[in-house]
């Protein structure tokens, strides 16, 4: 046929019109007709085996060339604001796609789904541009397991330990993953109630059981920014070392930082002496110097941007994801011995007991002369100074202890919430080998710095209520009266009692603990008590802070670790007028809300982590026994906290004995149906340990012993089976037995 068209015409039209491309709109533009068509498909075939063209769903177009109307996922933004999307049927190695919004289109998230119009671009460090045509849905469930190769793909295993179900990875989909490797992948396509769900590996994460993968678990797992841009990281390098100016002079005041042996950050110091106003006997003055991260991490920053995406730091028994990076964090915002830093300062005045006098805020440059870390602070005030605090002892040290003890005397009058619940600490080698676990001591120069930090963070609130300037307040609410109702019925299960009929204080719960203290019952009061407090949050609005027995507080003390003390520290700075770099956020709840997230989100990683770790240390111990106690009842078992680690296994329904176990959700307790056997919180068990899962923190326990005797035997089913009334394997036989018979009635 004269007129059919060369390779180069049928390319040179596809390329034109991307979204005429299928055999009939081809035909229509060169006017082939009747038995031409042939050749023309023939042409097309060529085009396609030749790798010229790809053909899908009756369509052509250039090879590695997308759809003109693609779905989308969105990525994120760069540097410069720019949001980028990714092709969600682009194989392995997705080009780069540029989002030019329009006015009216809504805000788009990371992990969005987009449906929108593609146009190839050439010049660019991104291959096309999209245009929304609509949203489609917010951010795919993603999924963190371990990738199986499989003949027609692979298959995606969950890591949580609630989900069971596997994930089917078609091929193209894969990312390069390899058999037993670690990684995150995304749904694709429409949920399905038959078969299993679909889909798309977004990232190879490595070894699942390589040395501190764990914590790179929950990192991914939680969503938790890992790596800077590096345009945050060039305007962090780029700071500078910040002269006296006319900020106050405090180098001259022995502010010494006391924090953990193994910290690299130091934002906060502290120095004390008596007051010498005579009109203030036995009184004190503490100044409490806090790094001033306001000068370096300025409002609409790319430094501000990135820290309020984080919201904090996420600290794991192996690394620091930090809110901010090495160069400010570790060095030039870090208090270091020896060298001059700016800080936000507060002066406190307090009396003989420990009530504050008054307060006053600055703007200073100090030079911290020691850094000295809680154990040999201890030692020191016990009588076994070392070399470095030896100096300090008259001078530091012992106005320290002496204003502290003031304090301890303000404390009790106040009565806030006097929880026992001694924190973990897992030791681990170079390899990232869990060596072991064991509770931090809790000494008095811990205490001591923590009734410091409360004091100045109630100043930073007042102050700033004061002066009506705006601010996130921390904010603790008192206990629904539903956790209220729960926590009394454990407590007289428990043989104790918590007044009812009048406003709960702290005092009131405190008088709970000391009942409680030094029974068998007193971890279970204490977890149970924590357990009914609500979550405290960041909001503009002040309704106090119910734990601390506080009406007026805010955090200032930790602005290299938490956004929220970086909007008080520049609050504070506009109140005073102490620079051009003071709070200019002007939808306080929404920040308040995003880093209340991202504390929460942070504490779960962070839990997840310690689970997996206390799996991996116990996982060569399977089979041993060990004691504990019952420290959660569900439909589907009961959690049993061991004793020495602290880690929580699960003992399953059905391994509880051969009889049905009812479950009553009320009283917290699982009751023998035969043998009358109550099984409730805080009851002591003797286990074995029948599995441990690092890579999901799961925990099994087989029951041994209850309060020192085995369970009863009593014949019958366990909880796999079922009382009398419900379906049981006996009931089905007969209702097998009865079809039959009525199959044969029928023929």
């Amino acid at each position: 046929m004269k007129n059919l068209p060369t390779k180069a015409d049928i390319l040179s039209f596809i390329e034109d019109n991307p979204t005429k491309t299928n055999k009939r709109d081809i035909a229509r533009a060169f006017g082939i007709k009747g038995a031409a068509r042939i050749d023309l498909k023939r042409m097309l075939k060529e085009l396609q085996n030749e790798g010229h063209l790809e053909k899908r769903r009756k369509t052509y177009r250039e090879d590695g060339a997308l759809p003109p109307v693609s779905v989308c996922r969105v990525t994120g933004a760069d540097g410069d604001g720019d949001l980028f999307l990714e092709p969600v049927e682009a194989g392995d190695t997705p080009p780069r796609v540029l989002f030019i919004a329009k006015d009216g289109d809504p805000a788009l998230a990371e992990g969005d789904r987009v449906l929108c119009r593609l146009t190839k671009v050439t010049g660019e460090d991104y291959a096309y541009e999209a245009r929304l045509i609509r949203r489609i849905a917010g951010s795919p469930d993603k999924i963190l397991g371990i990738f199986r190769a499989g003949a027609d793909g692979g298959r995606v295993t969950p890591i949580d330990k609630g989900d069971g179900k596997e994930w089917r990875v078609p091929a193209g989909a894969m990312s390069g993953a390899k058999d037993g490797e670690l990684v995150e992948a995304e749904q694709t396509g429409p949920k399905s109630r038959m078969g299993l769900p679909v889909a798309r590996v977004l990232a190879r994460l490595g070894d699942p059981n390589g040395p501190r993968a764990v914590s790179l678990i929950a990192i991914h797992q939680h969503g938790i920014p890992d790596a800077f841009p590096e345009d945050v990281v060039a305007e962090a390098e780029a700071a500078k070392p910040v002269a006296l100016g006319k900020r106050e002079d405090l180098r001259d005041l022995p502010l010494v930082t006391i924090d953990p042996s193994d910290a690299r950050d130091h934002d906060d110091a502290c120095y004390a002496h008596a007051d010498d106003d005579p009109k203030n006997k036995g009184g004190h003055v503490v100044w409490v110097a806090i790094a001033d991260v306001a000068h370096y991490v300025t409002p609409g920053s790319k430094l501000d941007i990135e820290a309020r995406k984080r919201g904090n730091s996420t600290y794991f028994p192996d690394r620091v994801v930090p809110m901010l990076p090495d160069a400010l964090s570790g060095d030039l915002c870090s208090l270091h011995e020896g060298v001059e830093r700016p800080c936000m300062a507060v002066r406190m005045v307090l009396n003989a007991d420990g009530t504050k006098l008054s307060h006053r805020f600055t703007r200073g440059l100090m030079r911290s002369p020691a850094a000295l870390n809680y154990e040999e602070v201890q030692e020191g005030q016990d009588g076994t100074p070392n070399d470095k605090v030896a100096p300090l002892m008259e001078g530091v040290i012992a106005p320290l202890f002496a204003a502290y003890e003031a304090l301890k005397t303000a404390r009790e009058h106040r009565q806030p919430l006097e929880l026992d619940l001694p924190e973990r600490k897992i030791a681990m080698d170079d390899a990232g080998k869990v060596t072991s676990v064991a509770f931090r001591d809790r000494l008095d120069a811990h205490k001591l710095i923590e009734e410091f930090m409360v004091l100045a963070n109630v100043c930073a609130a007042e102050e700033l209520k004061a002066r009506n300037t705006p601010l996130l307040y921390r904010v603790h609410e008192e206990p629904s009266p539903e956790k209220l109702e729960t926590l009394r019925e454990i407590v007289q299960a428990s043989g104790l009692t918590l007044a009812k009929g009048q406003v709960l204080q702290t005092r009131h719960l405190n008088r709970l603990l000391e009942q409680a203290a030094g029974t068998d019952q007193a971890e279970l009061i204490n977890i149970s008590a924590l357990r009914s407090m609500t979550q405290a949050y960041y909001g503009p609005q002040n309704f106090g802070h119910f734990g601390l027995a506080l009406r007026d507080y805010a955090h200032f003390t930790s602005p290299i670790r938490r956004y929220a003390d970086l909007i008080v520290h520049r609050a504070l700075i506009s109140a005073h007028k102490f620079g051009k770099d003071g709070l200019v956020d002007d939808d306080l709840k929404s920040t308040g809300e995003h880093i209340s997230m991202t504390e929460r989100r942070s504490m779960v990683a962070e839990r997840d982590t310690t689970d997996r770790y206390l799996a991996a240390y116990l996982a060569d111990r399977v089979g041993t026994e060990m004691e504990g106690r019952v420290s959660g009842i569900a439909k589907f078992g009961m959690f049993v906290k061991l004793d020495g680690s602290g880690a929580d296994g699960l003992i399953p329904i059905g391994t509880l004995g051969r009889e049905y176990f009812a479950y009553d959700r009320d009283a917290q307790t699982l009751r023998g149906e035969k043998s009358g056997v109550v099984i409730g919180l805080g009851a002591r068990v003797l286990t074995r340990l029948a599995e441990a899962t690092p890579i999901t923190g799961g925990l099994v326990l087989e029951l041994l012993e209850l309060e020192g005797k085995a369970l009863p035997q009593t014949g019958g089913r366990g909880r796999g089976g079922s009382p009398k009334g419900r379906k049981t394997g006996k009931f089905k036989a007969k209702g097998a037995k009865l079809k039959k018979k009525l199959k044969r009635k029928r023929t």
